[in-house]
């Protein structure tokens, strides 16, 4: 996704949101390197669920190498022809890739102003791409901070349908051992999201 320049606040809060937003995004784009997995074993978490999650997360990227989490990421999601999981929105939806969900997202991409990036070449409804989206859309990365019920919505049509389900199955997938606690962080983030969002009046 292209990036704005300009810098816009905003508060502690939903700076914290949007990180990991990011992060998420980050680790679900590619294998973790081990500059990304020392600051994935640097992480410390609460006793809340989430917390909790971030703090198994921890410990298991401590316990991680590059080369056995890049064989982990090319089981999960590529494969030989397929990998065990397809990450796309399309697909959770409807079975199929590039369908309308995919389309309906462009749409509401367009009327945000956000495009993707030349280098990219996934499809836009990728959890990655999602989740940095969703990110860059908290902060105003991607040229004017959005509002609420704009990330509502955002979330609701984009994320809500269908990531919870997407980051149980990565946390259950036969190929996942270091996936699986990013899918647990996944699954406790989204279910304290879509209770934000219900109680965000429209």
């Amino acid at each position: 996704m292209t990036a704005s320049a300009q810098p816009i606040e905003v508060d502690a809060e939903d700076r914290l949101r949007a990180d990991l937003y990011n992060f998420l995004g980050l680790l679900l784009a590619r294998p973790a390197d081990e500059m990304l997995l020392e600051q994935t074993a640097a992480l410390s978490g609460d006793e809340s669920p989430l917390g909790e999650a971030i703090a198994g997360l921890s410990r298991v990227a401590k316990a991680s190498k590059p080369k056995s989490v890049e064989r982990e990421f090319n089981a999960l999601f590529i494969g030989l022809g397929r990998g065990e999981l397809l990450p796309y929105a399309s697909y959770y939806l409807t079975g199929f890739l590039n369908e309308k969900p995919l389309a309906r997202l462009r749409q509401d991409m367009a009327s945000l102003q956000v495009t993707r990036a030349d280098n990219v070449f996934e499809p836009e409804d990728s959890i990655a791409s999602l989740m940095e989206t969703m990110g860059g859309l908290i902060v105003g990365r991607f040229g004017s901070k959005v509002s609420l019920n704009q990330q509502k919505t955002f979330y609701n049509n984009h994320l809500g349908p269908w990531a919870t389900h997407f980051f149980t199955d990565l946390e259950a997938a036969k190929s996942s051992v270091f996936y699986a606690s990013v899918g647990a962080v996944g699954r406790e983030f989204m279910s304290i999201e879509r209770e934000a969002f219900r109680m965000t009046a429209v």
